[in-house]
């Protein structure tokens, strides 16, 4: 997703402190905290984007979703900075890339499993260890769900790759072929 030129000018700047003070990964911990606030509550993009709302209130709310507390000295200085030029509407887009800036120098991928069924942990132990083998030395965020939609088998996405390996993809394939032979 492209999240637009000052979102990422921040983040990056954000980035740079971050590394320079040892506390990358605990600003991408909090990052994350800010971004998943915000795709959980639509309503609270709503009132970081609200004119009516305090500045005041608005990084509060930022605060909270961030988890953080008097130790958070970069996050607090940071949102600070957001405050005083009047850009706290754009958190959840520069924490997004913030994420994203993060992932790529420590050559993390983000991987989402989704198999019609429930499987077992050896399963998905399974299938962790063979997705890892072709990550080029990186390590994986991951996560799986159950679709029963897909009918059968399982669909793995790694950032922007897909391996659909699912009855329902099977079936559409199947179908348009017997379309194109009309």
């Amino acid at each position: 997703m492209d999240q637009g030129l000052i979102p990422r000018r921040y983040a990056k700047a954000l980035y740079e402190v971050a590394v320079e003070h040892g506390t990358q990964l605990k600003l991408y911990d909090k990052m994350r905290l800010i971004a998943e606030a915000c795709a959980a509550e639509p309503k609270l993009n709503e009132t970081l984007n609200n004119p009516f709302v305090s500045d005041a209130d608005k990084a509060q709310l930022i605060l909270t979703a961030a988890q953080a507390d008097s130790s958070d000295k970069d996050i607090d200085s940071f949102i600070g900075l957001l405050e005083a030029n009047h850009r706290l509407g754009l958190v959840r887009d520069i924490a997004v890339a913030y994420a994203d800036i993060y992932r790529k120098a420590n050559k993390i991928y983000r991987v989402e499993v989704v198999a019609a069924a429930p499987m077992s942990q050896a399963e998905q132990d399974r299938l962790k260890k063979l997705i890892q083998s072709h990550l080029d030395g990186g390590t994986m965020e991951y996560t799986f769900r159950v679709d029963p939609d897909l009918i059968g088998g399982f669909v793995v996405n790694i950032e922007n790759q897909r391996l659909d390996a699912s009855v329902k993809n099977e079936l559409k394939q199947l179908r348009l072929k017997l379309l194109s032979n009309k």
